[in-house]
């Protein structure tokens, strides 16, 4: 057996075992629309756009600085929204002189099981009142 229908062959039993199977329109994530970089005022709401294609439909998760954004689907009091669409909307810019939670370098990750898409970078910074 060739190293290539061997990968193949191993490859389609792993999609059985795990219970999916590679259909031939299934494509990983792609991110068609990245997030631009913004400057609002403290209390004011935002949102940083972004937009994948890919299917299945990739989930998505936004980062800031390299750790992962809360949103109100992991704490209903939260004031940052994922969007159907991926998107992430503040519903007001929180900013003190000790604590600047929402000021940062954001990206958006799209996942699904095809792979992952990482947009730019994009930063949120608080304008100076």
């Amino acid at each position: 057996m060739s190293l290539a229908t061997h990968l193949l062959l191993s490859g389609f039993l792993f999609l059985q075992a795990c219970g999916s199977r590679l259909r031939q329109e299934d494509f990983p994530p792609r991110i068609v629309e990245h997030p631009s970089d913004v400057i609002v005022s403290k209390g004011e709401p935002t949102t940083l756009n972004c937009k994948a294609e890919g299917r299945p439909s990739p989930t998505i998760e936004w980062y800031k600085d390299g750790e992962r954004v809360e949103t109100d689907k992991d704490d209903p009091r939260s004031h940052r929204m994922l969007l159907p669409a991926g998107s992430l909307f503040f519903l007001r810019i929180v900013h003190g002189r000790r604590s600047k939670p929402d000021e940062g370098s954001y990206v958006c990750v799209a996942r699904n099981y095809l792979g992952e898409a990482v947009s730019r970078n994009a930063s949120l910074e608080v304008a100076c009142k």
